[in-house]
């Protein structure tokens, strides 16, 4: 008896294989990959069990622990779990479909236009010069009101001078973060969640961590100059690019905003 294979099968498999690469990639770097490995081999070897070579007993064990392992499941990966639905629910999850629609109906959005880069620039420059230590969120398509909220709200237009003073070292708000939206200063003083990657350097401290934990969590471009050093860097995606010239920044925080 032959086995029949249809189109609806393939798309099954590919589907599957896709939702299992993304559930790696998002706890790649994270305690819970190590974790996510060992629950997969469990899945395939009560597959074989009881589908393949039906062991009733040996079947009977792996349903038992299945059933109370779904429990476990939820507690362990509970940080992930919210991030995966957070991240399927973002526009950024679906960007390249976005994308291709947007291109159809010619109606790409783009923060590019209006964003005054140059003047978050010039004072990136200016910070750079006297080793001031900042934390500035550039946000995109997903919405930051959570860490909005756990600031000052400013509500200002952006400017130089305005971003300068926000992080002076003896502002009451220099340690948090400046979250730019809609091309204002919402807030300032915001606090950010840290990453909790192993991937990340070991030498960045808490504000370089912060960073990468909201861009994990946003499709928000992150922009962080050192007080140690005055070296600037960029974060978007959990990926951070260091060492970025004062020349530069305007370039590299449009390629973000154009992706």
């Amino acid at each position: 008896m032959g086995v029949t294979f249809q189109l609806k099968d393939v798309i099954d498999i590919v589907l599957v294989a896709i939702l299992m690469y993304m559930c790696y990639v998002w706890t790649r770097g994270t305690g819970a990959k190590n974790i996510f490995i060992g629950l997969i081999t469990f899945v395939l070897m009560w597959f074989l069990v009881t589908r393949i070579f039906k062991m009733e007993l040996l079947g009977a064990i792996f349903d038992g622990i299945f059933n109370v392992g779904v429990i476990a499941i939820i507690v362990i990966f509970q940080n992930e779990i919210r991030q995966f639905f957070s991240r399927i629910g973002s526009r950024n999850s679906w960007k390249y479909i976005v994308r291709f629609l947007e291109r159809v109906h010619l109606k790409k959005k783009s923060n590019t236009v209006s964003l005054p880069i140059e003047t978050i620039a010039d004072a990136c420059r200016n910070m750079m010069k006297e080793k001031v230590g900042a934390l500035i969120v550039i946000a995109k398509n997903n919405n930051l009101q959570e860490y909005i909220d756990t600031g000052e709200v400013i509500n200002a237009r952006i400017n130089t001078r305005l971003l300068e003073n926000l992080f002076f070292k003896n502002s009451p708000l220099h340690d948090g973060a400046v979250i730019i939206a809609d091309n204002k200063i919402v807030s300032a003083g915001s606090i950010l969640p840290l990453s909790r990657s192993h991937e990340t350097p070991k030498h960045l401290g808490l504000r370089h961590r912060a960073a990468i934990g909201i861009s994990e969590r946003t499709d928000a471009i992150v922009i962080v100059l050192s007080e140690e050093t005055g070296a600037l860097s960029v974060v978007y995606e959990g990926e951070i690019t260091q060492q970025i010239p004062p020349s530069s920044i305007e370039r590299v925080v449009a390629d973000k905003l154009a992706l």
